[in-house]
């Protein structure tokens, strides 16, 4: 006898569409409140397997189709080159052996961010397979319609996301479901015969409800809220216990810096990696207003921002035309979504990866952060490559710039803005910015007189036990003169301040340090990893008739920016270059050591380094390592067809030596399951005896009858015999072995 199949008129369509719906209002609020791009495409995703359940698709096939679509979607989102090209495959198998790793270890936050994308469609596949179970095999939907609306109300209450439109959506979707699910139920209850006018006789009925139902609750007064709204509780809770109390915070970039201060963790998790032909730092973003505690940004009317595509040339000048520059390019492999741009000082285009065509970019000029406007709205993007100018800054006419050189109204709105300090600043910051500058001449001298004071006197470089300035204290005097600790923030923030103390123009810059060093390419770039411990603040100083030019305060730090001496043709760095092999930011470097010595006597290899070998290894050796895994996929498979062979074996060496009465429980259970692998079912409101003495029939004993009399005066009459299990094991024994033969 065969099931027949549902028939797929009109109504079961609709099944899927709304379900399908349903399942949208899940992945809404993801393009909202996550940096998650491509939604179209997990849509399409879950569209397409749905279809394919509906058109009673064969599983295997099915399968195959799904496992295509997948990889090809994370082809277009996270590689360049042919879809067929085994490179690229060759890294998503490493990448997810790597991060295999992470799961194990449960260390959730180092997945990358083409993992997670594997995840999510695993996650996908997986709603959709269980949206078909429940509209085929049970016929009701309830659960999931339920969870949905606690999921998108939650999301309401918690978070900016604003539901009433999903609400509204989520009830009549999963309304027309319930109904359409309960028509087919008493349908095949009452084998009623399913046609247009039975159709209608529910359907009419069913659909007045919905729209009677919607319209009353929409056009109904609504009352009050009964209980305040919890959002600003927690928002001030975590205010309370949060960085302005000193909690410790993870290290990384962010965009909250109005209260500085307190100790910070390590994290090494990968934020992108880069080809680069040679080490600078990458920028996120300035700020320009100094408050005491922290940096905030002044928003100006005039201030617009300003929309471009890729390759088209990058509004911002940061140089003075006569400045002398080499063009440079860089490649960026985001590993986390986030939806901003990571670029050098003198960006002058972007190009974005292949699949991309929608694609534009937000430059916000205040801030100098270009985030990435995919199909219209704020999210994450692939790799991409910058083009930049690699300034070389002329000493002659570094020195010879002034405030003179930007008098004048026109330029009175940009001097205040970027020599301003609260009006509360202790006098002694001052006083101690125009005594470290008293004999400089210039505002190269001066700037470099501040930025050198923060190495040669008793400034220590310290993560952990870093201050937190009280209410009626200032973070920079605090540093200054209370407890010369710190780290980046506390450096660059005091180097600002002091800048401007003595008119020169300065802002605070936010991005990453060059990272790791990893490896030189074949095409002689160099590959670089930046992980959340690269997220770095530093110093721009303005000259006229030069532009912006970095500094670096912090101890152990060195940004390479380079000065020519034009009188005797002689160019160099500011300060030493840092070993490329030995990069640990945020925290001080190591001396410069020739390849041979870094490499020799180096105690232990890092977690991050070891995942490298792993990688490297991984790849040298993809080819045994499938084929040693397709070996092992079917022994296992193999093993787990001829189970009902080796188990007895397993369950007598599990059982044999064991002595208490409870075992017997477990044993009996596990003979049941046995017999059942080898034919010997049980059947539905068949009682332990009647089976028993089938059993015995089929293999002529009496050993299953002795067995379950135990069995069930064991579970009926307690332990009233302690050698209860071992009176009966040996029919067990014998059981067990018969049913493996």
């Amino acid at each position: 006898m065969t099931i027949a199949k549902p028939k797929k008129d009109a109504a079961f369509f609709l099944l899927y569409i709304f379900s399908f719906l349903l399942l949208w209002e899940w992945l809404r609020p993801l393009k909202e409140l996550t940096d998650t791009g491509h939604l179209s495409v997990f849509l399409g995703f879950v569209f397409v397997s749905l279809m394919m359940s509906y058109f009673n698709m064969p599983v295997i096939p099915g399968a195959l189709v799904k496992i295509i679509i997948i990889l090809y979607s994370v082809h277009f989102m996270y590689y360049e080159g042919t879809f067929f090209s085994l490179k690229w495959f060759t890294e998503l198998f490493t990448e997810a052996m790597s991060n295999a790793i992470y799961i194990v270890n449960a260390d959730w936050t180092e997945i990358s961010n083409v993992f997670r994308t594997l995840l999510f469609f695993t996650l996908l596949w997986l709603m959709a397979y269980l949206i078909q179970y429940w509209l085929i095999n049970r016929k009701q939907i309830f659960v999931f319609f339920f969870m949905t609306l606690v999921y998108i109300t939650v999301l309401d209450t918690f978070t900016p996301y604003e539901a009433d439109a999903a609400i509204v959506r989520t009830v009549i979707a999963g309304f027309a479901v319930l109904g359409m699910l309960s028509y087919h139920r008493i349908a095949d209850k009452e084998a009623v015969k399913k046609n247009l006018n039975s159709v209608k006789k529910w359907m009419v009925p069913l659909v007045a409800m919905i729209v009677l139902s919607v319209g009353i609750g929409y056009a109904a007064p609504k009352a009050n809220p009964i209980w305040p709204d919890p959002v600003p509780f927690i928002t001030s809770y975590n205010q309370d216990s949060g960085e302005g109390s000193g909690g410790v915070k993870k290290v990384g970039y962010g965009t909250d810096d109005s209260s500085l201060g307190g100790p910070f963790i390590g994290d090494d998790r990968v934020v992108f990696t880069s080809e680069a032909d040679g080490r600078h730092y990458w920028r996120i973003e300035t700020k320009d207003v100094y408050t005491g505690k922290g940096w905030i940004t002044e928003k100006s009317e005039a201030a617009t921002p300003v929309e471009f595509l890729p390759e088209q040339a990058i509004p911002m000048q940061p140089f003075d035309a006569g400045v002398k520059r080499e063009e440079r390019n860089s490649r960026v492999i985001p590993k986390i979504g986030y939806p901003h741009l990571v670029y050098p000082l003198g960006v002058k285009q972007v190009k974005a990866s292949a699949g991309y065509s929608s694609l534009q970019f937000m430059l916000d000029p205040e801030t100098e952060k270009i985030t990435s406007l995919p199909e219209g709205q704020s999210g994450s993007f692939g790799p991409y490559s910058l083009t930049f100018d690699y300034p070389v800054y002329s000493v002659d006419k570094l020195k010879a710039a002034g405030k003179e050189d930007i008098a004048g109204e026109e330029n009175a709105a940009f001097l205040a803005k970027y020599t301003q300090v609260p009006e509360g600043l202790p006098e002694r910051v001052v006083n101690l910015a125009e005594e470290i500058t008293k004999d400089k001449q210039t505002w190269l001298e001066k700037a470099q007189a501040i930025e050198k004071y923060f190495r040669s006197n008793e400034f220590v470089y310290d993560q952990t036990d870093v201050a937190v300035p009280a209410d009626d204290q200032d973070y920079v005097d605090q540093f200054l003169f209370d407890t010369q600790r710190g780290y980046c923030d506390n450096f660059s923030t005091s180097m600002v301040v002091m800048m401007r103390s003595v008119g020169i123009p300065a802002r605070w810059v936010k991005g990453y340090t060059e990272g790791d060093y990893i490896d030189t390419l074949d095409s002689g770039r160099r590959l670089y990893e930046v992980t959340n411990n690269n997220a770095h603040s530093w110093v721009e100083g303005y000259f006229p008739g030069v532009g912006w030019v970095p500094f670096e305060p912090t101890q152990g730090f060195s940004n390479n920016v380079q000065f020519e001496y034009n009188n005797d043709n002689n160019t160099e760095s500011t300060t030493e270059e840092k070993d490329e092999n030995v990069t640990a930011p945020e925290a001080p470097k190591k001396p410069e050591l020739p390849e041979e010595q870094a490499q020799v006597g180096k105690p232990e290899v890092s977690f991050s380094e070891g995942l490298k070998n792993a990688g490297a290894f991984l790849k040298d050796n993809f080819w045994k390592i499938l084929l040693t895994m397709l070996v092992l996929a079917m022994f296992v498979a193999i093993m787990y067809r001829l189970r009902g062979k080796w188990l007895p074996a397993l369950y007598i060496l599990l059982y044999k030596y064991k002595k208490q009465n409870k075992y017997l429980e477990k044993a009996y259970i596990a003979l049941l399951k046995q017999l059942g692998r080898y034919g010997l079912r049980r059947e539905d409101g068949q009682t332990l005896r009647d089976y028993a003495y089938y059993v015995d029939s089929f293999f002529s004993t009496s050993d299953m009858r002795r067995l379950t009399s135990k069995y069930e005066e064991y579970l009926y009459r307690g332990e009233l015999n302690e050698e209860m299990w071992q009176d009966v094991k040996k029919h067990w024994e014998n059981m067990i072995r018969k049913s493996g033969a």
